[in-house]
């Protein structure tokens, strides 16, 4: 049933979610939505797309919680956007236009019978639920750790572990992020962002019914690689993707190739060389930096 299936590509941010989503889409099956967990508004926050309150950072959804998660997924990943919970909920101009969008996309992609893509990296704790309860195949990007910590360092972003100690279920069913709590209140970042990438490709590694991809094996050869994971999502791989996918991941990078995004999104993709990219996966970081991040996530 793979070729009715919802899809969820998730993974830590910087993982290469949202450049993986697009792709996927670049078929035309699917219809994005982008990040519905994410605490933030925009992008999330967004009842007309998933009517559920989302209180921490990485949610996560089993089943002794699933009441109050599953009728708001099911609505999401069958299409049917909320249009007065939204329009209750945001009323700005921008989020006026987002309702918009997204509304017409649901109703258009439920009349067209495709399919709802995920783009989540605040789902990566809960992939396994969303693969089980919601039936949806599910990808989980991993980025090679010494480019994930220097994407962040470079950004200057942090984790804060007390979103992830706080939820009773998250340290019941994976008791090791017991060890994060001495990290609660750290400000060494690139300890920090190592310890978060090890706690989560530990547990992606035990989670039955997702397939794990390398970020690193999709940006060396992105034609062969997204083929494999079409195939997977049961997606057909047409000239017309293959020809999108190969404007937006091997040409030169810059605004007039690839897609043409209207923001609304506000994704992290950009058309790239995506080869070329990986030559600067440790930009930021100290040798020292690169050696510690090693160690830290061997």
């Amino acid at each position: 049933m793979s070729s009715r299936a919802p899809v969820l590509v998730t993974g830590l941010p910087r993982s290469g979610t949202s450049w993986t989503g697009k792709m996927l889409a670049a078929g035309g099956d699917l219809v994005y939505v982008n990040e519905p967990l994410n605490p933030q508004h925009p992008p999330g926050r967004c009842p007309g797309v998933l009517r559920a309150s989302v209180t921490h950072r990485f949610q996560y959804i089993c089943d002794d919680n699933a009441a109050d998660w599953l009728p708001a997924f099911r609505d999401t990943v069958a299409l049917r956007y909320r249009w007065l919970s939204e329009l209750r909920a945001n009323r700005s101009p921008y989020d006026l236009a987002r309702l918009l969008r997204y509304g017409t996309a649901f109703s258009f992609g439920r009349l067209t019978g495709r399919r709802a893509l995920l783009d989540d990296p605040f789902a990566v704790l809960s992939a396994g639920w969303f693969a089980s309860s919601l039936g949806c195949r599910v990808i989980a990007l991993v980025r090679d750790p010494v480019s994930f910590v220097a994407s962040w360092q470079r950004l200057g972003w942090t984790v804060y572990f007390h979103e992830l100690l706080e939820q009773p279920l998250l340290v019941r069913d994976h008791p090791e992020l017991l060890e994060l709590r001495a990290l609660v209140g750290s400000q060494d970042r690139v300890l920090k962002a190592a310890a978060l990438w090890r706690a989560t490709r530990t547990i992606l590694t035990r989670t039955p019914g997702i397939l794990i991809a390398s970020y690193e094996s999709l940006a060396a050869d992105p034609l062969t690689v997204f083929q494999r994971l079409y195939d997977y999502a049961g997606l057909a791989w047409t000239p017309a993707a293959q020809r999108r996918i190969t404007r937006a991941c091997t040409g030169a990078s810059g605004a007039g190739t690839g897609f043409a995004w209207s923001g609304l999104s506000r994704t992290a993709f950009r058309p790239m060389d995506s080869r070329r990219a990986l030559d600067h996966a440790g930009r930021g970081l100290s040798s020292d930096d690169v050696a510690r991040v090693r160690a830290l996530t061997a």
